[in-house]
C-alpha cells in the first residue's frame, strides 16, 4: 500500500510505503543513542543521518554526516547510504561510500533504517580490514594499528570535530 503527499506541506508527490513512514516516525520518536535523522523536506526516501563516534573508538567525539537514500525497492532491497564527512576508515572511502555486508548482499528485508544506522556505528567502532574499501587505509591499519587510529582521531578532530 502506498500513500501520497506524505508531507503535506510539499508540493510533490512522493510515494511510500507505510513500513517507510513508521520507521521514520519510529526513528523521530525514539532513535537510539548517537544517531540522529532528518527527512528531507520533498522527499520522506531522502534522509540526513547524524552519527556521533561510538565510545572508546578514535571517531569518539566526533559527529558524522551522512545521506541514506530508501529506494523504490525497499525494503526489498538495502538503502543507499554514504559518508558525507571524511573519515578515515578501511570500510569507507574517499567519497564515502561503504562496505558492509548488510548494504550488499547480506541485506534482509527483515533490516530496518535504525538497524543499519546501529551497524555503522559498531563498524566504526571494529573496522574490519579484512573486507577493506580503502586498501591503503586497510594496510595501514594492519601494519601500525596504533598510527593508524591516531590518523583516525586526527580526521575525525579535523573533518567531525562539533562546530
Amino acid at each position: 500500500m502506498y500513500i501520497y503527499n506524505y508531507n503535506t506541506n510539499s508540493s510533490m508527490s512522493v510515494p511510500v510505503s507505510r513500513r517507510i513512514v513508521k520507521e521514520i516516525g519510529r526513528l523521530k520518536k525514539d532513535s537510539p543513542p548517537g544517531i540522529s535523522v532528518n527527512v528531507d523536506a520533498k522527499n520522506i526516501r531522502y534522509l540526513m543521518v547524524t552519527l556521533e563516534g561510538p565510545d572508546g573508538s578514535p571517531y569518539h567525539g566526533g559527529v558524522f554526516q551522512l545521506e541514506m537514500y530508501l529506494n523504490e525497492d525497499y525494503p526489498m532491497a538495502p538503502p543507499k547510504v554514504r559518508f558525507l564527512t571524511r573519515i578515515y576508515h578501511p570500510n569507507i572511502d574517499k567519497i564515502g561510500r561503504i562496505c558492509l555486508d548488510i548494504l550488499k548482499d547480506k541485506w534482509s528485508p527483515a533490516l530496518q533504517i535504525q538497524s543499519v544506522l546501529m551497524s555503522l556505528q559498531v563498524l566504526m567502532g571494529n573496522p574490519n580490514v579484512d573486507d577493506p574499501l580503502d586498501e591503503q587505509v586497510a594496510a595501514h591499519w594492519r601494519s601500525k594499528r596504533s598510527d593508524a587510529e591516531r590518523q583516525a582521531k586526527e580526521w575525525t578532530k579535523k573533518y567531525a570535530s562539533k562546530k
